[in-house]
């Protein structure tokens, strides 16, 4: 395998150097992306970025380097760099590698082979097929802002001094449109997306129709009194509210005091219909993978269980320095930059509640579908002031759509006030959840 010869490359150049532990770091991947537009290919680009990267440990300083080119000068230079790095680096005897695994979960859902002999004229049908069935959904749709299709085989390996080899390969596909509803003078836009490891796995249909359905929902919407209410948060919106949440699971911030959730394992903190997971084994997540970016293998993490914090997201450092296993939280968001601890698939477990039930029950409030800004709220105090539009909801049904709302308040008081929770579990990137009915919630409108 190429990334096998290219980390033996490595390894041979660093035989004889004065270093106390190596990890090398290889990946690479062809990526696809295409966008069409009023039936024509408007892009498309094709990459096969690969790389290599390196963390030296020289007494208990960690060097980090990392080469685009995979020739021996580069690579040379590359090994040069860190160890200068760990030379210069300040001391920590924390610093260390992954052991070896003595095996790896089982995921053969993540690499789908047929991908790669699907003809790409059958890839941009795909895209101009999402664009015409977006048009088809309603009249009031007019035209289709960005239409694209994605895709990417990747495979990993990482290997390090304590005997550790783990290498997997993975594949994904997407798609994505954002469709513009005119009416009486008010236009609107919807988004949707499909993502699926398999190239049969993403219903175009669905996108399609749930890209419409929200550029139409929202035509005509009117102002609300200011109030304070039950409102349904829909599952895009709870994910975004999760998102923020994330830091706060991460021990690196809980050690710095960047989360809100320090120092308060085995505290009940959240509803009691709410329970918190980060599952990096999850069947077709984004983030799941046999292993982390330290080759340490992924697992399903219990974090909030009937609304008791049970504890946080480790890497080796933190695992090591903090007196806690890793849970395989290691992340390289790139081979240009060493691991660090992150979430995998990080989401609020489903309920058994439709929407249809979610909405029963809500005498006078509101379905939040759409919120603006959610990259203001401060994640360390969980406080959050965001716009918002959605739906006025009485009697338990919806009667028209609203806009020009501001929403208020507090995460953690939010996840108190939880009331129901549905069973549409939906990921956006790797962060998910289902529609969350919340008992009060704070809405400024007119």
């Amino acid at each position: 395998m190429e990334l096998t010869r290219h980390a033996d490359a490595v390894e041979r150049l660093l035989k004889g150097r004065q270093i106390d532990g190596y990890e090398i770091a290889v990946s690479g991947s062809r990526d696809l992306a295409i966008e069409v537009k009023q039936g024509k290919v408007d892009a498309f680009r094709v990459a096969e970025p690969l790389g290599i990267s390196l963390r030296l440990l020289v007494g208990q300083g960690m060097g980090f380097s990392y080469s685009t080119a995979l020739d021996d000068a580069a690579l040379e230079s590359m090994v040069q760099g860190a160890l200068v790095a760990a030379r210069v680096q300040t001391p920590d005897e924390h610093f260390t590698f992954a052991q070896a695994a003595a095996s790896y979960p089982d995921t053969p859902w993540l690499f789908d082979p047929s991908l790669a002999s699907v003809d790409e004229s059958v890839k941009v049908a795909r895209a101009l097929e999402l664009e015409r069935l977006v048009l088809a959904v309603d009249p009031r749709v007019k035209r289709v802002r960005k239409c694209s299709y994605g895709e990417s085989t990747y495979h990993s390996l990482v290997r390090n001094s304590l005997g550790l080899s783990a290498a997997y390969s993975g594949t994904y596909n997407s798609c994505s449109v954002s469709a513009v509803a005119e009416a009486d003078g008010d236009a609107q836009t919807g988004w949707d997306y499909g993502f699926s490891p398999s190239f049969a796995g993403i219903d175009l249909a669905a996108v399609a129709s749930g890209a419409g359905r929200k550029a139409t929902g929202l035509l005509g919407a009117r102002t609300l009194a200011t109030m304070r209410c039950q409102a349904v948060l829909d599952n895009r919106v709870a994910a975004d509210l999760l998102d923020v949440l994330s830091g706060s699971f991460l021990a690196e911030n809980v050690h710095k005091g960047k989360s809100l959730l320090a120092g308060r394992v085995g505290e009940r903190l959240f509803s009691g219909l709410v329970s918190v997971r980060d599952n990096g084994l999850l069947p077709g997540g984004l983030g799941s993978a046999p292993c982390d970016g330290e080759g340490v293998p992924q697992q399903d993490t219990a974090l909030v269980q009937g609304g008791v914090l049970q504890g946080f997201l480790y890497d080796s450092y933190w695992g090591g320095r903090l007196g806690a296993r890793s849970t395989g939280n290691a992340v390289r968001s790139s081979i240009k930059t060493p691991p660090k601890v992150g979430p995998h698939n990080l989401h609020v477990e489903p309920g058994t509640a439709d929407l249809a039930t979610l909405l029963t029950g809500v005498r006078k409030g509101v379905m939040i579908t759409e919120v603006m800004g959610m990259h203001t709220a401060n994640p360390i105090s969980g406080d959050f002031s965001v716009g918002a539009a959605g739906f006025y909801v009485e009697d338990g049904e919806i009667r028209y759509p609203v806009k020009g709302l501001a929403l208020a308040g507090n995460l953690l008081e939010m996840f108190a006030r939880v009331d129901q929770v549905g069973s549409d579990l939906r990921f956006f990137g790797s962060t998910g959840s289902p529609s969350l009915r919340i008992a009060e919630l704070d809405i400024s409108g007119t």
